[in-house]
């Protein structure tokens, strides 16, 4: 069986937000590229990955009780906004105004 070139051209898609596409369309117009699979060529070629350091935290997984009716609401909003349930949650607690010098009850 014959190996495939390097240089032959394989599709791969991915997500991305829509921020980063219209970006990407900014640089195909100002580098005068022709597709977009131009300047995805071309950002890695010039990025260099030996630099990169991952920022994603550490994730760890909690468990907790809700009241159905609170549940019900999380679970319609994430279809509402397409997004997770997790990512509701994240955003409410980081949103979480906690006053400065207040603590928890153990």
């Amino acid at each position: 069986m014959a190996k495939k070139s390097s240089s032959t051209a394989s599709p791969l898609t991915f997500d991305l937000p829509v921020s980063l596409i219209a970006k990407i369309e900014s640089a195909q117009k100002k580098l005068g590229l022709t597709s977009t699979s131009e300047v995805v060529r071309l950002a890695i070629a010039k990025f260099n990955f030996d630099r990169y350091e991952a920022t994603a935290e550490e994730h760890r997984q909690i468990s907790v009780r809700l009241p159905g009716d609170m549940k019900s609401v999380l679970t319609k909003t994430s279809k509402k906004k397409k997004v997770s349930v997790g990512e509701l949650l994240r955003v409410a607690l980081d949103d979480l105004a906690v006053p400065a010098g207040k603590k928890g009850k153990k």
